[in-house]
């Protein structure tokens, strides 16, 4: 996976699309970055921009992006509804795709650097980035807004995290820092009824509900019967009273009503604190916000939801629970939509929790783990989910990129007489091949009967499996590209001393990226391997031939990684690394040719027991 972060800036601008066009071109100008939204607001004049990309370029497009802002907002004359204290008033860096918040925080300190020595802006640091506890909070940063900057600049205790604790009157004051992604995410029901939403929100929301306010008379549940009042089961939500709990629950089912067990934790007074005091249950999900509407593009209420760490309460999970207390209630949930994208991580562990509960493997494809998330969460329901539009960091090879060939244009593509692709590529896809062959055995194996003992240690490496193929596809383009940086070194210059020491630096740098990729190749390739022998020994017997020829292939991909190691150290001058490459290659080839040895043994005696 390639580290992918988001940025999702504020600007104090929202009527003026010309001010609003120069900084989102500066955020384009950038290698890198996809521009993913600009949501220009005139109400409120402002504009929230998202991009996302490396976490390098990202970070360049959003300095970049806060330097015209500066030039072209002047904070002394703008006016709008929105909380705001500068120019670029908010700058969020988010982590998506295989980065952690530190070095996401790492990130926002860096820009933040930057903008307050280049642009003398006061900048605070805010949310994960926040240097001091109270400045976590964007709402206690932001108090008082631009209006009072100029006195607050004045209390030391306000001094900015960069730049000068001076009134800027252009731009005012920026506030930087990295949060968690923020997924908007939407739950549909069978039903007009808001209230019924609105009820299942909060239970869901971390907030909870109001479980006692006013001066209600109370009823308590106690085992089967309500305190004082033995012989009466009352609903909840209305004036029935039945003979027994069975009896009341089912008048409540009848009713759309709570499928009450127990009254007292939603209606009751507690009998310590007879005042009638508000107090509030908690609900199922932490860093989840809900509320119950009613659409009526789509004719149906909504639970619309906000994830603010889908880490800890992720979507599907909150999903599998609206649906257990949508069933309670009567109800079905007919779908779920996600608004604006989601990052590859929350659909890929959806993909795999719904595999799972289907006792099915998750080594396959990403593709196919994708289309089961969407599938069991119903994402198509009530508009359109297309995943390149809507996700986030999805796995996505270039058009140019050798394995997106078909089978012919890519095996012609070898055959001209052109230096690349050639052996290092071959290589790569031989043992992508084989570490394919044993996931597909793996899978064919997963159910079947006569292997449940197995079916654990199939479905893991099944998994590890697709892990090395993946790796190994991408080596297919690598190889060609290390390969063409060694052939660019040998085309520079070298007229004067200092262009030939130049020259043969970039040469022996060039050299060494070609070894590394082959080598990679060939370790991924032995790991392919171990995969395929395993699942020789523990996989369907009727697909051993198969698995044999994953082992065999990969083993081709060891051999030719060490190959095209080899032939690149005789023009290292590292003698050293030379040496030391040697001693690798001769290691990988000893044991590599020991299991397979042992894995085409094994694969004729089950082929001689089928023929018994």
């Amino acid at each position: 996976m390639q580290k992918i972060v988001e940025c999702v800036p504020n600007f104090s601008e929202g009527k003026n699309k010309d001010v609003i066009e120069e900084i989102t071109s500066e955020i384009r100008s950038v290698t890198g970055i996809d521009l993913l939204s600009v949501e220009m607001g005139a109400d409120v004049n402002r504009t929230v921009v998202t991009f996302v990309g490396i976490p390098e370029s990202v970070g360049e497009a959003a300095f970049l992006a806060i330097k015209k802002a500066a030039s072209l907002i002047d904070m002394s004359k703008h006016k709008g509804s929105h909380p705001r204290m500068g120019a670029t008033d908010v700058c969020p860096f988010v982590p998506v795709n295989d980065i952690s918040m530190e070095e996401v925080v790492e990130l926002s300190k860096n820009v933040a650097g930057r903008v307050g020595d280049e642009l003398k802006i006061p900048v605070y640091l805010y949310e994960e980035s926040a240097s001091k506890p109270e400045w976590q909070s964007l709402a206690n940063i932001r108090k008082g807004e631009y209006e009072a900057l100029a006195e607050k600049l004045k209390d030391p205790f306000w001094k900015p995290d960069f730049g000068p604790a001076k009134f800027n009157a252009k731009s005012g004051a920026t506030a930087i820092g990295a949060r968690e992604f923020l997924i908007a995410y939407n739950i549909t029901l069978n039903t007009k009824e808001k209230k019924y939403a609105t009820d299942i929100a909060f239970e869901l929301r971390e907030k909870g509900r109001s479980v006692r306010t006013g001066n209600i008379t109370p009823f308590y549940f106690k085992g089967d019967l309500v305190k004082n009042q033995p012989d009466r089961f009352p609903c909840g939500s209305c004036e029935f009273i039945g003979k027994s709990i069975e009896e009341t629950t089912a008048h409540c089912l009848s009713k759309h009503h709570y499928n009450l067990s127990d009254l007292y934790d939603l209606h009751g007074t507690d009998p310590e604190d007879p005042s009638g005091r508000s107090v509030k249950k908690p609900g199922k999900f932490r860093h989840c916000r809900a509320i119950g509407w009613y659409v009526e593009e789509y004719g149906r209420a909504q639970i619309s939801i906000n994830f603010t760490n889908y880490k800890i309460s992720p979507p599907h999970l909150v999903l599998e629970e609206t649906r257990k207390l949508a069933t309670e209630r009567g109800l079905i949930v007919t779908g779920s939509e996600v608004v604006g994208v989601i990052p590859f991580p929350a659909i890929y562990q959806a993909g795999k929790y719904y595999l799972e509960k289907q006792e099915k493997s998750t080594g396959i494809p990403a593709k196919d783990i994708i289309e089961t998330a969407i599938h069991s969460m119903g994402l198509n329901d009530v508009s359109p989910f297309e995943p390149t539009k809507k996700i986030i960091g999805l796995p996505r090879p270039n058009p140019g990129d050798l394995i997106e060939m078909n089978t012919k244009d890519f095996v012609d593509e070898v055959s001209r007489d052109t230096p690349a692709p050639g052996g290092g590529s071959i290589a790569a896809l031989a043992g992508a091949l084989g570490a394919a062959l044993a996931s597909m055995v793996s899978n064919l194996t997963v159910g079947k009967k006569g292997y449940e003992a197995e079916e654990e240690v199939l479905k893991q490496l099944a998994e590890q499996a697709q892990e090395i193929k993946d790796k190994l596809l991408k080596a297919v383009d690598e190889d060609t590209n290390a390969f063409n940086a060694y052939m660019e070194a040998q085309r520079l210059p070298q007229t004067t001393e200092n262009e030939k020491t130049n020259r043969q630096k970039a040469i022996q740098n060039g050299l060494k990226q070609a070894i590394n990729v082959p080598l990679i190749t060939a370790n991924l390739s032995f790991e392919g391997m171990k995969v395929a022998a395993k699942v020789v020994e523990k996989g369907n017997i009727n697909s051993v031939t198969d698995a044999g020829v994953g082992a065999q292939i990969a083993h081709t991909g060891i051999i030719g990684g060490i190959y095209n190691v080899l032939i690149n150290l005789s023009s290292i001058s590292d003698e050293e690394y030379k040496k030391e490459m040697k001693v690798k290659c001769a290691q990988l080839e000893q044991e590599s040719e020991k299991i397979l040895k042992e894995t085409t043994s094994l694969v004729k005696e089950k082929i001689a027991q089928l023929n018994k």
